[in-house]
């Protein structure tokens, strides 16, 4: 990874389409390196979780609709998809150079899932609290992150108890990582350990994206 990084570092002073092809061969062998990297973290998280699907993210930036227009991103990311319809929640890496991360959960639900999450929360916030409070939980992610709308979403009381979950947009956890901890030998263990310590919260979050509010089950069988 310390290849990686400073390659990184340098894509970051000379994003331009010329660079990128004059060191084009680097490129290739560090993703080599990366997939491997990847590919044992998936195994391992094979071992304790379905997990069919492994996705590294290109390098390459969709500028058509954005200011910045440099053409290409300065992090390397990988997303490994749980099975569904029924286990929910994304696992997500990200590596770069004083901004790296382990993390994952619903960065994205769809509109039905979003009211069925709040939905949930209104009624009752034990069961996601417990999970929460666990030592586990907080010693890897402290808290469930994610962006929020600026006060209760339509419908629903904005002095209620748990607006602050209720008011998310997305559910999400992240443990940072310092540049010397992806650097270490243990990091593909270290990073399985961290995408595993998500379990109960996908868990809970799965039971509560397959049924209805009154626990019905939502799946086809």
């Amino acid at each position: 990874m310390k290849k990686a990084f400073e390659f990184l570092k340098q894509l970051e002073k000379n994003n331009t389409r010329e660079w990128f092809a004059a060191h084009k061969a680097e490129y290739e062998a560090i993703v080599k390196e990366n997939k491997a990297l990847f590919n044992q973290i998936h195994a391992g998280l094979q071992q304790y979780d379905q997990v069919p699907g492994i996705h590294m993210y290109r390098i390459y930036r969709d500028v058509r609709f954005s200011k910045d227009q440099t053409p290409y991103k300065t992090h390397f990311g990988v997303g490994y998809s749980r099975l569904k319809p029924m286990l929910r929640g994304g696992y997500y890496i990200h590596l770069e150079s004083g901004n790296s991360f382990v993390g994952g959960g619903f960065w994205g639900p769809d509109a039905k899932d979003l009211l069925r999450i709040r939905k949930e929360f209104e009624i009752s916030t034990a069961e996601i609290e417990k999970i929460t409070s666990d030592q586990t939980f907080i010693n890897y992610f402290k808290e469930i992150k994610g962006d929020a709308v600026k006060t209760a979403p339509r419908g629903f009381d904005k002095n209620h108890p748990a607006i602050d979950l209720i008011r998310k947009k997305q559910y999400v956890v992240m443990r940072p990582l310092t540049d010397q901890e992806v650097f270490s030998a243990g990091f593909p263990k270290e990073a399985e350990l961290t995408l595993l310590a998500m379990r109960p919260f996908f868990d809970y979050m799965s039971e509560v994206l397959t049924t209805d509010l009154n626990g019905a089950s939502l799946i086809e069988t």
